[in-house]
């Protein structure tokens, strides 16, 4: 048996899990990465602990991409065979029926940044690089960038990043609507942007869990529906919070003392 470190693992604190990518130097994104980002995204559904999701790749870089040595001699019935974990460990990432966010440091590169994209949320240390530079190499984004991407920040800016492969910076991306918060690392480093995440994260933390699954299910499924079907999973979502005991416990604390004093047991 190995006794090697897992290169991605999940840590709990607090109610928040933190999914680590840890591959020494640039967390390329091999299968042993990609395996271990869907491991983890499972467990950090299952586990009743863990109310909310830090992807982090550490001080360093987030993640610069799949591991290019490694494909550069296959053949296309070898990327077969490959190319549904290539989706299936962002999709992993993209269910987590919890909030998630991305603490970006130097470089998000490729599936790097395509999983940031799965999150809900990106905050990014003011010296890091995010990009899609697949169309370098002469192919195209296969972790689901070429749709994420395009819903994020809309089909022309999404076009203009991956048709051109370049790298933008965190003030760009932050205008772009690519991340949600850019921080600058001052003298905590690195560890700044892991723990600006960490208080983004706290504010869900403790909430209702099954209405924030509820409208994280309906706001993710909505978007790939025409508005009367968005509507109507709406719909089904709303009543089905009904069965909750945090609804119960929300509506009551709200009659007896007004709004946002309830205490919430996620059930």
């Amino acid at each position: 048996m190995s006794s090697a470190a897992p290169v991605v693992r999940l840590e709990v604190e607090d109610g928040i899990g933190v999914i680590r990518l840890d591959r020494p130097p640039m967390n390329a994104l091999d299968a042993d990465v990609q395996r271990g980002i869907i491991a983890a995204a499972e467990e950090a559904t299952e586990r009743k602990d863990v109310s909310a999701v830090i992807v982090y790749g550490g001080e360093k870089v987030f993640a610069a991409g799949v591991d290019i040595k490694q494909m550069a001699d296959w053949s296309y019935t070898d990327m077969v065979d490959h190319s549904q974990l290539f989706q299936d460990f962002t999709r992993a990432l993209a269910r987590i029926p919890k909030p998630t966010v991305a603490a970006i440091t130097g470089y998000a590169l490729g599936g790097g940044c395509e999983v940031t994209l799965a999150c809900d949320f990106r905050i990014t240390a003011s010296n890091a690089k995010l990009g899609q530079p697949e169309v370098l190499l002469g192919v195209i984004p296969g972790a689901g960038g070429t749709q994420r991407l395009a819903r994020l920040v809309g089909p022309a800016k999404a076009k203009d990043l991956i048709f051109t492969g370049r790298f933008v910076d965190a003030d760009e991306a932050l205008a772009i609507g690519l991340v949600d918060a850019v921080v600058d690392p001052g003298e905590r480093g690195s560890e700044a942007v892991l723990a600006a995440a960490k208080d983004m994260m706290k504010k869900y933390a403790g909430g209702p869990a099954y209405a924030i699954r509820a409208a994280k299910e309906a706001i993710d499924s909505g978007l790939e529906v025409d508005l009367q079907s968005g509507l109507e999973i709406e719909r089904l979502l709303f009543a089905s919070v009904f069965a909750t005991k945090d609804r119960d416990a929300g509506m009551r604390s709200f009659i007896e003392n007004g709004p946002g004093k309830a205490t919430f047991e996620g059930a």
